[in-house]
């Protein structure tokens, strides 16, 4: 596997397309806990689903991780950013992945059926058992909140990479890149 400059291609669709679907999913979340309207039915309805593909879409970019690779961190970047780059990505996938898993069992616990669009119903991956379901009900609301507050110090990063330490972090997922920053880019690896 070669060091690349940027991740692939398919890579920074699915991050970016994740990362609508992610925030559409928190907010979502918050609006169904937030309301006893009749909109309440339908954000359930659109959060189930999108959850699920949440799921898959993590399984796939993990793979693909896995697969293409990713860019190496700039070499002049101190110890203690690096650890926090490494751990930082094992917490998003770690959430991308518990999240959905932790709301569909504790819908499972509770009875209710995870239905797809479609009318496709997912088989239940724990049994009905109402201590396990508010278990589970907390700890996805507690990891929701934290979901919010790593993505607020991942955009963070992503902003103090490109215009303070201005080293190409910000460019090794950014969707499209100008003339400009390729040729810095390839100024900074020659």
């Amino acid at each position: 596997m070669s060091d690349p400059k940027r991740f692939a291609a398919p890579q920074r669709f699915l991050h970016w397309f994740m990362a609508i679907c992610i925030l559409a999913m928190l907010f979502i979340g918050v609006g169904m806990v937030s309301t006893i309207a009749p909109k309440y039915l339908t954000l359930v309805q659109i959060h189930k689903p999108l959850g699920i593909a949440i799921l898959v879409l993590a399984i796939i970019r993990l793979a693909m991780r896995f697969g293409y690779g990713s860019p190496a961190l700039p070499a002049d970047m101190p110890t203690p950013m690096r650890l926090a780059a490494d751990l930082s990505q094992y917490v998003l996938y770690a959430l991308m992945l518990g999240m959905p898993l932790i709301g569909w069992g504790m819908l499972s616990a509770s009875s209710h059926p995870v239905i797809l669009f479609g009318g496709v119903h997912l088989f239940p991956i724990l049994p009905v058992n109402a201590d396990l379901y508010a278990f589970l009900r907390q700890a996805h609301t507690f990891l929701a909140f934290a979901f919010f507050a790593v993505i607020l110090m991942h955009m963070s990063a992503l902003l103090f990479h490109k215009f303070v330490r201005k080293d190409g972090v910000f460019e090794t997922m950014a969707p499209v890149l100008t003339s400009h920053q390729i040729e810095e880019l390839n100024a900074k690896k020659s």
